[in-house]
């Protein structure tokens, strides 16, 4: 998938370093922690069980432009299975270009065929507003009725049972 000097490809096992330098990229853009490793993109997106999918945008001399991750999820609303994308990031150099996109139809097409993805589901921040035009555009809503809901640490460790 090469447009304009630059292809999009899953990443490979081999690219978890690269991989996680761009999240970690997006991370510092958005003022956020990075607290994920190549060995974690390695485990959960390479081991015999993946949750996670990754896709990295190149240019011709290899650098790293862009990079997505998605795991998939199903719905019994929508009847079908889904991507979640987790972090999206282009390079401050590749924006406007039309690779954001084409990071978000390359996770649909190149999901597996019998997944048949329905629907991508995301979540942004409210403090940027750029990302929220951007998803409006492309015809992304909020969903009504609903709010993101996260349960960790101390509450985790309480429901599990486990320290």
């Amino acid at each position: 998938m090469t447009c304009n000097g630059i292809s999009i490809r899953l990443a490979a096992k081999a690219d978890a370093g690269r991989f996680n330098d761009a999240l970690a990229q997006l991370s510092h853009d958005l003022g956020d922690p990075h607290g994920t490793r190549p060995e974690d993109l390695v485990r959960h997106g390479f081991g015999t069980s993946p949750i996670l999918r990754g896709l990295l945008a190149e240019t011709e001399a290899g650098a790293v432009v862009g990079a997505l991750l998605c795991s998939p999820m199903f719905s019994t609303v929508s009847g079908g299975a889904g991507l979640y994308v987790s972090d999206l990031w282009v390079s401050d150099a590749a924006r406007g270009a039309g690779l954001g996109p084409r990071l978000l139809a390359a996770a649909i097409k190149t999901a597996p065929a019998d997944w048949n993805v329905k629907f991508l589901k995301l979540s942004v921040y409210d403090n940027s507003p750029r990302a929220r035009a951007f998803y409006d555009r492309l015809g992304f809503a909020p969903t009504t009725g609903e709010t993101v809901m996260r349960l960790d640490h101390l509450h985790f460790d309480g429901l599990t049972g486990e320290p």
